[in-house]
């Protein structure tokens, strides 16, 4: 009975992580960019009671042996890309296919810099403490966005005009006669393994040795997914699949609650013994 018992419990630990981790993706159903994680479950080590054997007069073609339960063994991102939703805001980009942006997160002057990787195309605009009366672009959190050469995109505080190319090339307005100018080019980074990416919130993404190293290079070019300027990223949830599955994790974790209450039940007709 008391190995029933620790098997209720493993199995009522798996469905709470596996409610945790569809409310997150339900609560996150209108994050720009957001990437739908699903658990994935794995048995315990099963304890060998009898072992399936076959020599000479004994033969035992079927063994026995007991499992020790349920667990979350990973939890795996699927990095499929959302629909896009149309923009006024000249700031707002959306990635078209596969990839990410470039951000750096940690300040100035500290070597190495400490990357960031991200979808999230609700850009801003942050005072450039380089060149006075420049402007830097920044993702939602303040971190730059970095060029092909992993460098700020500073643009004039006085544009009129920002448009920001499906190549990535960002060029900007201003003067009377207008003239325009190239600021830079966003980088676009592709990874072996995306779902290696360790998750750092506000849309952030880190390199891992799972993930392998970034690859560098040019929205549109060589295959790249390009960059669509008045448009943004809504997350890959699907409300619907995420509640018939929230629906179908409360009835495991009720039926592994009855499975605690009977054998509960069995140890009390056994103390009465």
């Amino acid at each position: 009975m008391i190995r029933s018992l620790w098997i209720a419990k493993s199995g009522l630990d798996t469905q709470q992580t596996n409610l945790d981790v569809i409310t997150n993706n339900l609560s996150n159903n209108q994050t720009i960019a957001f990437k739908k994680v699903r658990p994935i479950f794995s048995d315990l080590l099963y304890q060998t009671l009898r072992s399936p054997t076959s020599t000479g007069s004994t033969n035992i073609p079927v063994g026995l042996e007991v499992g020790g339960g349920s667990r979350v063994a990973a939890s795996q991102r699927i990095n499929t890309p959302g629909s896009l939703n149309v923009s006024q805001n000249p700031l707002d980009v959306a990635l078209s296919n596969i990839g990410f942006m470039q951000v750096r997160v940690s300040p100035v002057g500290v070597n190495p810099p400490v990357l960031g990787y991200t979808r999230s195309g609700n850009l801003q605009t942050a005072i450039d403490p380089a060149i006075a009366g420049f402007v830097i672009l920044t993702n939602s959190e303040g971190y730059p966005v970095l060029d092909q050469t992993g460098n700020p995109i500073s643009i004039a505080q006085d544009y009129s005009q920002l448009v920001i190319g499906q190549n990535g090339a960002v060029t900007y307005t201003r003067g009377v006669p207008p003239v325009t100018t190239t600021a830079g080019t966003i980088a676009h980074v592709l990874f072996a393994n995306p779902s290696g990416l360790a998750s750092g919130g506000g849309g952030l993404y880190y390199e891992t040795s799972a993930s392998g190293t970034p690859s560098v290079g040019q929205p549109n070019v060589g295959g790249r997914a390009s960059i669509v300027q008045y448009y943004t990223e809504l997350s890959n949830v699907n409300v619907a699949e995420e509640l018939v599955g929230l629906i179908a994790a409360q009835r495991a974790y009720e039926i592994t609650t009855r499975a605690v209450a009977a054998s509960d039940q069995l140890l009390q007709k056994l103390g009465q013994l």
